[in-house]
């Protein structure tokens, strides 16, 4: 499973996002992806995504959150879902 994070240098809560993103992938032992969107490389990922604002998050290819910061909580249910857990 790959949990992949939209961001940029100039977004105030990309650092949150990052940290949680990063610390939930360890957990669950994902691929953890930083793409940061004001690269030519990853404006063109975004643009794959339909990214316009940051923070946002994939898992697997599917964008959960857009311009949107999630708490640890949100994620790690979104995370368990896919993963087949109960709910927690």
């Amino acid at each position: 499973m790959e949990l992949r994070v939209f961001t940029l240098p100039t977004c105030k809560d990309c650092p949150a996002a990052k940290k949680i993103s990063q610390e939930i992938a360890q957990k669950y032992k994902l691929n953890y992806i930083e793409v940061d969107i004001s690269t030519v490389d990853g404006q063109l990922e975004g643009l794959m995504h339909q990214i316009m604002s940051t923070p946002s998050i994939a898992i697997d290819g599917e964008v959960i959150a857009r311009g949107k910061l999630l708490s640890q909580e949100e994620l790690e249910t979104e995370i368990r879902k896919r993963l087949g857990y109960e709910a927690a």
